[in-house]
């Protein structure tokens, strides 16, 4: 992998920008993923700033081939010079993405726009951290040598769990037996690239307001429903995540009346109750299916299975009520959730919002990207890197 090691990386031997300079860049280039092709005039209107520091971002993110100029001039209200339009250049760079998650993990890779470009599933031959990484890897490997124009910038990783976004450290998932896992250290180590890594939550709730439903929003909420349950708060396009990233951490939240045993010995915690391995484990014993794989239940739900949809609906009731609760802690403008039924089914997608209430349920969607969300967290990683600093991709990676 190391024949495209070019990356946008901190050079070491130049000085990082300003914070101001920083936030400046991060702006413009927003800018063009929002509203490109648009001239720099445009920008800077938006934006601000002056057109002379407008042009000299542009030249700059030209020269890293992050823009180009559009290839037809555009009139102002068809007098006057006329305007050369920028856009993002999505041609050349990708950044790889990998999701851990506790049955496989996805490998993929994403153009600048968060648009999926090739993925995999590598189903877990055992959870032993070393074997994983190792395989997720091996996959970059493949997808990037079956794309061999594409570039790759570094790496996003998201895993559910505890996860020190600073050290790039899983402190801890239960359900894979991790515990202090040095998951960047180790993934730059075998793949030669940049590796930034988050919590899954917090890595969507980046996705949605760079690429998704969220964008623009003042403050969204993302509560992620899987194996793992967890959500996370963003305001003010800052993702909160307290001491050591422990933010989110709602999978022990009581459930008033449920009789779940959770694996932390307590009963009725939210994980217990709501979790995919508990959905699946009652549709197993209601006859439903006799696999481990959510997506059947939804499919049982589809080819007429009532009880397939009494759980599933059930399910996404409950999740409404658990967002409903950190509706009235946090006030989001927007709140978004992922969890299969709310994404293949307009009925359980009724049920979350009759969970959460009436008042509240317009602020209430799915998950912008129901076919490549897990590709999508572990991409928006290191996509959020990019779009906050991107002053620091290299020049020598033209």
């Amino acid at each position: 992998m190391a024949r495209t090691a070019a990356p946008p990386v901190h050079s070491p031997s130049s000085p990082a920008p300003s914070s101001r300079r920083r936030t400046s860049a991060s702006v413009v280039l927003r800018s063009v993923l929002e509203h490109g092709p648009v001239a720099r005039s445009t920008i800077a209107r938006l934006t601000g700033l002056s057109p002379a520091s407008v042009t000299d971002y542009c030249a700059r993110f030209a020269e890293l081939g992050l823009i180009r100029e559009s290839s037809a001039p555009r009139r102002s209200n068809g007098v006057g010079r006329p305007h050369v339009p920028v856009d993002l250049d999505d041609s050349r760079f990708v950044v790889g993405g990998v999701h851990v998650a506790v049955p496989y993990t996805t490998v993929a890779l994403l153009d600048l726009r968060g648009r999926v470009v090739a993925r995999r599933e590598l189903k877990h031959q055992g959870t032993d951290p070393g074997a994983v990484l190792a395989r997720a890897a091996d996959g970059l490997r493949a997808l990037l040598a079956d794309a061999p124009r594409c570039r790759p910038l570094g790496v996003g990783v998201a895993v559910g769990g505890w996860v020190d976004r600073e050290s790039g450290t899983v402190v801890e998932h239960p359900l894979l037996g991790w515990r202090d896992v040095a998951v960047r250290d180790v993934l730059s180590e075998r793949t030669g690239l940049p590796v930034h890594v988050d919590g899954h939550a917090r890595a969507l709730v980046n996705a949605e307001r760079l690429f998704g439903r969220a964008r623009g929003s003042a403050s969204v909420l993302h509560l992620f429903v899987g194996n793992v349950v967890d959500a996370a708060f963003a305001t003010h396009d800052e993702v909160h995540h307290g001491p050591r990233s422990q933010a989110g951490a709602i999978a022990h939240l009581p459930v008033p009346g449920s009789t779940e045993p959770c694996d932390c010995g307590r009963i009725g915690c939210l994980q217990a109750e709501l979790s995919e391995r508990t959905l699946c484990r009652r549709a197993r014993e209601a006859g439903v299916v006799d696999s481990v794989n959510p997506m059947h239940v939804v499919a049982a739900a589809a080819a007429g299975d009532r009880e397939a949809v009494r759980l599933l609906v059930e399910r996404a009731r409950g999740i409404g009520r658990a967002a409903r609760l950190l509706l009235d802690v946090l006030n989001p403008e927007t709140v978004v959730v992922t969890e299969v039924g709310i994404v293949h089914r307009e009925d359980c997608l009724g049920a979350l919002c009759e969970g959460v209430g009436d008042e509240r349920a317009a602020a209430v969607v799915p998950t912008s990207f129901p076919d490549s969300v897990l590709a999508v967290a572990g991409g928006s990683v290191a996509l959020d890197v990019l779009y906050r600093d991107p002053l620091a991709a290299s020049p020598e990676a033209i």
